[in-house]
Formats: structure tokens, C-alpha cells, sequence
């Protein structure tokens, strides 16, 4: 005797004479678009943020900073609290170099003759241009060194604003380049002083590290490092506490 029921007979009726019949309970499936399912956080933003208030004492000290380097890209607000140069001494190998050099080529100039009577050669039969246009032109060349050499030294700077630091890198005469790190991402600020000489001229490197992409920025030939690493960790301390910035003025 088979024990499947069939559900297509009826099992009882109502008191109606209507049938009744007997089914097996459904499965409930719920149904799902996606194998995983995936939560979306919807957020919103007010079209129009409510602007930050400036207090008339850094909007001055901001329209000073705009007008004492232009060249600077600060924010509503932002001012230069440290203006960080290099310490001349650093000049001093290009220059004396480039000294040495045109002292030998004026005595060659205005003593050419002597030269050439020391070493035997005859110069009677050569016009003066062929000797003194080689010279002028070395010369003109040590000049245009000695410029580009000042000139690429003196362009790194280094700044610091109450809302980060800006590190101008000029390499070559025409390749300049910017880094601009936030106080809030500044992990360590220290500096370092090799030798006797760079403690006794009281220069050396400044050297910065940011958390996350650990990325490492220096600064060499810093004149009077100490302090100016005192001023950027104080900096970096008061901004990411929420507290005033204090500034040497």
C-alpha cells in the first residue's frame, strides 16, 4: 500500500458542502538579487557649508604673507609663521671655485705674452683676438657658473604657515618644484648636526617624516636648525590640539 498522499482528492467539506483538501507546507525561499548582499550608506552634504569665521588679526596676518611672498599659494587664513633659509656657508665652495678660476684666466689675460715667451712659444704671427676671445669667453662662462650656482642655492627655501609646510626645490636653473605638507600629517620634525664645522657656523639638516606613506622630506644647510625645529613642533602640537598657533610677532 503506498503511503503518498493524494493531495488533489479532498479530505473533508464544509459545512457549505464545499471541499477541503490537504496540502503540504510551503517553503519559504526569500529571494535575494545578489549571492552577497551589499549595504550602501547614503550620505548628505549641505549645498552650501557654512563659512569659517576669521578673526581680523589673521586675516591681517594673511594679507601680509600674501604680500610678502607672492609666489605662495596660501588659503583663507593661512600666513607664513617662519621663513627658513639656507646658511650662506654653503655658497662658499661654488664661489671660491668660481674665484680661483677667474683670477687664473685675468692673469692669463693681461699676462698672455709672458706665457707663451715661458713656454717657447712664438706668438708674433698670431693676431692678439685668437688668444684674448678664448680667454674672455672661459671667463663669461666662470661668471654665468657662479650665478646659476648662487642662484639655485638661494631659491630653496623652506617655509612654515600656521596650516602646513611649504618646501621650494630649485634643482637647475629652469626645473623648480613645490612640496606642501599638512601640520596635521607631520609625524617627527628633528634635526642634525655632523662635524664642528656645521656646530660652530651653527647650521645643519632638517628632516621631516609624515604618517601613513612614511614618506621622509630634508632640508640641508639649515641656518640656526634648533630653533626652527622648536617653532615647527610647536606648531604641529598646537594645530593638531585645536589651540592657537603662536608666532614670533
Amino acid at each position: 500500500m503506498s503511503n503518498t498522499t493524494d493531495y488533489n482528492k479532498p479530505v473533508a467539506y464544509d459545512s457549505e458542502g464545499r471541499p477541503l483538501y490537504a496540502h503540504p507546507p510551503k517553503k519559504v525561499v526569500e529571494k535575494t538579487s545578489n549571492k552577497h548582499s551589499t549595504q550602501f550608506v547614503h550620505m548628505t552634504r549641505v549645498a552650501e557649508p557654512a563659512k569659517i569665521e576669521i578673526s581680523p588679526q589673521t586675516k591681517l596676518k594673511h594679507e601680509r604673507s600674501k604680500t610678502a611672498y607672492p609666489n605662495l599659494n596660501l588659503s583663507a587664513g593661512e600666513y607664513v609663521i617662519r621663513d627658513v633659509k639656507r646658511h650662506p656657508i654653503g655658497l662658499v665652495p661654488p664661489l671660491a671655485i668660481g674665484l680661483f678660476l677667474l683670477i687664473l684666466a685675468f692673469m692669463m689675460l693681461y699676462n698672455y705674452e709672458l706665457v707663451f715667451k715661458s713656454l717657447q712659444i712664438s706668438i708674433t704671427n698670431l693676431n692678439s683676438l685668437w688668444i684674448v676671445g678664448p680667454i674672455i669667453g672661459f671667463i663669461i662662462l666662470v661668471v654665468l657658473g657662479i650665478y646659476v650656482a648662487y642662484y639655485v642655492y638661494v631659491n630653496n627655501r623652506f617655509y612654515l604657515t600656521n596650516e602646513s609646510v611649504i618646501q621650494e626645490l630649485q634643482t637647475g636653473l629652469f626645473y623648480r618644484s613645490e612640496q606642501t605638507v599638512s601640520l596635521a600629517n607631520i609625524e617627527d620634525a628633528s634635526y642634525t648636526q655632523h662635524g664642528v664645522i656645521e656646530q660652530l657656523f651653527n647650521f645643519g639638516s632638517v628632516r621631516l617624516s609624515t604618517e601613513g606613506d612614511e614618506t621622509t622630506y630634508q632640508f640641508s644647510y639649515v641656518a640656526n636648525p634648533k630653533s626652527h625645529i622648536a617653532a615647527l613642533n610647536n606648531a604641529v602640537e598646537a594645530f593638531k590640539n585645536g589651540r592657537p598657533i603662536e608666532t614670533d610677532d
